[in-house]
């Protein structure tokens, strides 16, 4: 069996925390660690590392890689990680998994594949691995096993399985036919179906066969099946053609094959902020408070604060959010309109969509200190024994001065170091390096000036990590 991990989503239901660039699965939201960190321990206690595939973008590579190599071996790691080229959903996407299983592992059609969203929270891991064992069997029967989860509470935020009347066994586990799935209900709906008892809610994880899939592939998707007919290299090269749509859509809701197998245990895909409430450990007065908090008359409120204080009074039910650019501020149960929001700012093609003031490279990270006409001031963190491309721009010159570390600073011909409280001047069109060949981290303040100062004015003639020439 091996294990699908799919983690190219863009989260954009907890923005502000959560943006295009840097999306939920790579968030650490006081579990432990991040959600995709979260995601591979729990899977380790069923599938070694090279038996698990990590299906993301070039966008995130780098992400993936940072979270999960202090977990994995760096070599089967870098070795199944799959980029797509451009997003097209869950079927796509667990269509160009399967194949790479095919060619790329040696897997046969017997193969069961384990599907599971990178930023789920399930507990406990032990009893979830079981279930996991129990899928692998029933998948080996020719099912496409769906996992459905026991509602806790009328639901308006997820889909759900009803199960039909006919119970099976798998050893000592139950599973069910699937009689339908249903699309995010009302609440009177939502209601109606906790006192049926036979619905559950649809987690987004699948086990089946990859024999069984590209049957149900072929009768239901032929478009995607017969992409399938291709190599691993021209299914990537053609991905932009494949149809923008969801496993579910695809296949599940058409095929006669479906099982649900119910968990009965705790689960959250974070799909909200009220989900992250809910998850979280509270106070005695019902609030869960993150970050440096004062509140006052406050009951069950979430308040999550980055840098800033953050001080409440009389509030009941709300949700505030705070980052370095933006703040959201919402009563419970209506988070599911945050994408309202992003969706706005990205008509106004407002940055605050996509981007947060700190930037995550491979190799450290930037953080905007303050920007204006004709000049920008970051501070930049290279991680140790890690370097900048070897680049140059147009249209601004670079001021660097160091506060933290050594840095190794090529410009032009010329190869100097740098320590603590030295500068160095970088000007417009001269090919320059910045490296860090410490141990601990160098941390630099940048001042730009020029005519344009955007981010796409560079030209990088050398990239240890691959990354295009612009």
């Amino acid at each position: 069996m091996k294990a699908l991990i799919l983690a190219g989503g863009s989260g954009t239901r907890l923005w502000p925390l959560s943006r295009k660039n840097y999306p939920k699965q790579f968030l650490n939201l006081h579990i432990g660690g991040s959600l995709l960190q979260e995601t591979a321990k729990r899977l380790l206690k069923v599938f070694p590392p090279d038996a698990m595939i990590i299906m993301t973008n070039s966008e995130y590579k780098f992400h993936v890689l940072s979270d999960l190599s202090g977990l994995f071996d760096d070599r089967p790691l870098s070795r199944n990680i799959i980029l797509e080229p451009v997003g097209r959903n869950t079927a796509p996407a667990i269509a160009l998994g399967m194949k790479y299983c095919m060619e790329k592992l040696g897997c046969s059609e017997d193969e069961v594949l384990f599907i599971s969203p990178a930023d789920h929270v399930i507990r406990p891991p032990e009893k979830f691995a079981e279930y996991v064992t129990h899928a692998e069997k029933i998948a080996q029967k020719g099912l496409i096993v769906t996992f459905g989860i026991k509602p806790l509470r009328p639901e308006t935020g997820y889909g759900y399985i009803k199960a039909g009347s006919k119970k099976h066994a798998e050893g000592s586990q139950e599973y069910f036919d699937v009689e339908k799935f249903t699309e995010k209900p009302n609440m009177e709906t939502a209601r109606h179906y906790m006192q049926e008892g036979n619905y559950y809610w649809n987690s987004g994880m699948f086990a089946f066969s990859i024999g069984t899939m590209l049957e149900e592939f072929g009768k239901y998707a032929p478009e995607i099946r017969a992409m399938l007919d291709t190599s691993v290299d021209e299914l990537v090269s053609n991905f932009h053609t494949m149809p923008e749509i969801s496993i579910d859509y695809a296949v599940a809701e058409k095929s006669d094959r479906m099982a649900v197998l119910p968990l009965d245990i705790y689960w959250n895909d974070i799909g909200s902020w009220d989900s992250l409430y809910d998850m979280a450990d509270k106070d005695e007065k019902g609030n869960v408070k993150i970050g440096d908090i004062i509140a006052i008359d406050t009951q069950n409120t979430l308040i999550i604060s980055n840098k800033r204080l953050i001080s409440t009074i009389g509030l009941e039910e709300c949700l505030i959010v705070d980052t370095d650019d933006a703040v959201l501020i919402a009563k419970k149960g209506e988070t599911q309109k945050v994408r309202e929001i992003v969706n706005k700012l990205n008509s106004d093609k407002r940055k605050e969509a996509s981007e947060h003031l700190t930037t995550y490279r491979p190799w450290g990270s930037y953080t905007i200190l303050e920007e204006g006409e004709r000049y920008k001031i970051k501070r930049i963190v290279v991680h140790p024994e890690a370097r900048l491309s070897l680049q140059k721009h147009y249209h601004r010159s670079e001021h660097w001065v160091v506060v933290r570390g050594a840095a190794k600073v090529t410009i032009g011909d010329k190869e100097i170091i740098i320590h603590e409280n030295e500068s160095v001047y970088v000007p417009k069109s001269t090919l320059h390096r910045l490296e860090n060949p410490g141990k601990v981290p160098l941390e630099i303040i940048e001042v730009q000036n020029g005519e344009y100062v955007g981010e796409d004015d560079i030209v990088r003639v050398d990239d240890m990590y691959g990354r295009d020439s612009k």
